[in-house]
């Protein structure tokens, strides 16, 4: 029986090892692809390349034209932390309402919610950009924090609601007993128990926003806005040969925030997720 456990680990490990290897692969490929030439990446199937340098780093850097990468990465951070902290504000609001109060027609709205998390976006997206022309947003960072503000994230409401729901009320009331209003109830004792849940919101509402072209494609169009994902498309557009080693550099270090927080938050990015979908 020993040896039989013993082997069924070593597969599972074996297997667990290979799969990560075939998903980190793109990852090595793409680092080391800014270090290769053109003529080295579509001319040789080799990992490393011929001779190490940082001149596509340094290239990639000053961008193209008078805007350099640097700008792109200050827009992004200047339009995804505002979004990732307001869209946590509304949902944890919207959630302790739904869960802690009773009102007319919250049934209903709760329905509703649950139905906007199957909408897809692109059924909003006409609706929302001639809205947005009315009120002369467009090419503003504006379109993307006010939804947030609003508790449009139905999905973090949820999340959230979830939670709320398997922190005991005895809490609520001993915590009335000592005189806290209800918003104090919300900030010093649900909010403090509920935190693996908002970092998890906050890792994917940063990644979501972070990684997104569409939207802020069909929003932002002044080059002085763009952000990451709309730079790096834009390093596409060139009239002479892409260098594509500057292309590959400018994507390490733009998926270098994501990475980065997701590493230092996974413990409770876990914690947050399975305990949000058992409770309740």
């Amino acid at each position: 029986m020993k040896k039989k456990k013993i082997l069924g680990k070593a597969v599972l490990y074996l297997t667990l090892i290979l799969l990560g290897l075939i998903l980190v692969f793109p990852l090595v490929y793409m680092f080391f692809g800014t270090f290769k030439s053109n003529q080295e990446i579509f001319g040789s199937l080799k990992i490393l390349p011929e001779s190490f340098n940082l001149e596509g780093y340094q290239n990639g850097w000053k961008g193209s034209g008078q805007i350099g990468f640097g700008t792109y990465l200050c827009n992004s951070f200047r339009l995804v932390v505002p979004v990732v902290m307001l869209a946590i504000l509304s949902s944890v609001l919207t959630a302790y309402g739904f869960v802690r109060f009773e009102f007319p027609g919250k049934k209903v709205l709760f329905v509703v919610m649950l139905a906007l998390m199957m909408l897809p976006g692109s059924v909003l997206l006409i609706p929302r950009y001639l809205l947005f022309v009315k009120l002369d947003w467009i090419d503003d960072y504006k379109v993307f924090w006010v939804p947030a503000a609003l508790g449009t994230s139905s999905f973090f409401v949820y999340m959230f609601i979830q939670f709320f729901r398997g922190i005991p009320r005895e809490l609520d009331e001993a915590a009335r007993i000592d005189g806290c209003s209800s918003f104090r109830i919300l900030l010093l004792i649900l909010v403090p128990l509920s935190k693996p849940a908002v970092i998890s919101a906050a890792i994917f509402q940063f990644i979501w926003t972070w990684n997104d072209f569409f939207q802020q494609y069909i929003y932002i169009s002044s080059v002085s806005k763009y952000t990451v994902s709309l730079g790096l498309r834009m390093a596409l557009d060139t009239t002479t040969a892409i260098v594509w080693k500057n292309i590959l550099a400018m994507s390490v270090i733009a998926i270098l925030p994501c990475v980065i927080i997701y590493f230092c938050l996974q413990k409770y990015f876990v914690e947050g997720i399975a305990t949000s979908g058992l409770k309740g």
